[in-house]
């Protein structure tokens, strides 16, 4: 079966730094003639293959704010997405990969042609706010090129289908939480986080991505990355058609009313006893909250939100799972209740974008009107991620150092 279509990516400039080809237009992607020049001698890839559509960071975009994007031909089509939640085992890998490939079989049976894991779906995450760096990097492998994304690659061509899972990437001297997609064929894509916040070890990720998975546009955004309206924006401007939202989140402290921690012993006794919990899971201290925002980021935008999420224990707190399929209009199309693991298989069909709210707010945009949205801090401040709980490091806030 034939995918997707040639890979065509051009490597965006650094953070904060001007376009690197004199040649690219605003959006990171070179004029037609460039794209043909440079690709000429590469052979047609088959299979769920990437096409880097828009690869952009974040000066690039300011720079060329008030110009819209290139117009892109619909792709979409009638397709089945997974998203998964799990109790993810901190560090152990092989533990993490056994769950990663029960469930993705279980949702190609229930006919998926892509399955998303959550954010540090391999690795683990938020116990690495107490990791030293050194124990980090023990953790991290590249990506491409590391074990974790070769044996998703291996598990992907033995179903058949695109895979999406998390893990710590090194790359050179820099860190990061990255989100890898993987086909049938080989290695698709990389995103890393925008706005890293739990170590001061992990850098910040610094272009936005349009990929082909199977014929569908797709971007991703992590976790934090999601609260901040620019971003899937951003990637709906870019063609994406779906938003991959991996995440690890809920159960947390907070000073919004009825929010907080979930008791470890009702996670305990669930099987015993599982309205408690259920309760928690279901209220705002879980999907209570994430009704406040999340349906409303696919609903905006007119795309398809696939939201995967830990559940149980994860380092010093109970997630809450929630995995869900949003579609264009901001209705859940699918959605697990489970207080365990669990996947769940949305039908994500073309004609909703279309009929969408958020594609009419789009056309009507006044870009011209804009400018203070991406105006710098008059004082100079960078970029501050909090995430609203406190961490063991640096009291759970992170600031922009130099290009992170």
């Amino acid at each position: 079966m034939d995918f997707g279509k040639k890979i065509r990516t051009v490597t965006p400039p650094s953070f904060g730094s001007q376009p690197a080809d004199p040649q690219a237009n605003g959006y990171g992607q070179p004029d037609r003639g460039v794209i043909e020049s440079r690709q000429e001698s590469q052979p047609v890839e088959k299979g769920c293959r990437r096409r880097l559509l828009s690869p952009m960071n974040r000066q690039n975009y300011f720079d060329r704010r008030q110009e819209s994007p290139p117009t892109m031909e619909r792709t979409m089509r009638d397709i089945r997405i997974a998203a998964a939640q799990f109790e993810t085992h901190d560090r152990q890998k092989d533990y993490n990969f056994s769950r990663i490939e029960n469930l993705a079989r279980r949702a190609v049976a229930e006919g998926a042609e892509i399955v998303s894991f959550h954010e540090g779906s391999i690795t683990g995450y938020s116990f690495i706010q107490e990791c030293t760096r050194e124990e980090i990097i023990e953790l991290a492998e590249p990506v491409p090129g590391g074990p974790s994304t070769g044996r998703l690659v291996k598990l992907s061509k033995q179903l058949g289908v695109p895979l999406l899972a998390g893990l710590i990437e090194i790359d050179g001297d820099e860190l990061y939480n990255t989100y890898v997609a993987v086909a049938p064929d080989g290695f698709v894509s990389r995103f890393r986080k925008l706005h890293a916040f739990v170590s001061p070890h992990l850098s910040w990720g610094n272009e936005f991505q349009v990929f082909e998975l199977c014929g569908i546009r797709c971007s991703t955004l992590i976790c934090y990355d999601n609260n901040l309206v620019e971003n899937p924006r951003i990637a709906t401007l870019l063609g994406a058609e779906v938003i991959f939202a991996p995440h690890v989140t809920c159960g947390l402290e907070s000073p919004m009313p009825g929010r907080g921690k979930i008791d470890k012993k009702l996670w305990d006794n669930r099987q015993r006893d599982p309205v408690p919990l259920r309760m928690e899971f279901l209220g705002p201290k879980g999907r209570g909250w994430l009704m406040h925002w999340l349906p409303t980021r696919a609903y905006e935008n007119g795309v398809y939100y696939i939201f995967s999420n830990a559940v149980g224990v994860d380092h010093d707190t109970i997630k809450t799972g929630n995995a869900m399929v949003i579609d264009p209009f901001g209705e859940i199309i699918a959605e697990s209740h489970a207080l365990g693991d669990d996947v769940v298989v949305g039908l994500c069909t073309p004609e909703k974008i279309e009929l969408s709210g958020g594609r009419r707010y789009i056309n009507a945009r006044r870009p011209d009107l804009y400018a203070e949205l991406v105006k710098p801090p008059a004082d100079g401040r960078q970029p501050e991620v909090n995430p609203g709980w406190r961490m063991k490091s640096e009291g759970g806030r992170r600031k922009a150092e130099g290009g992170r």
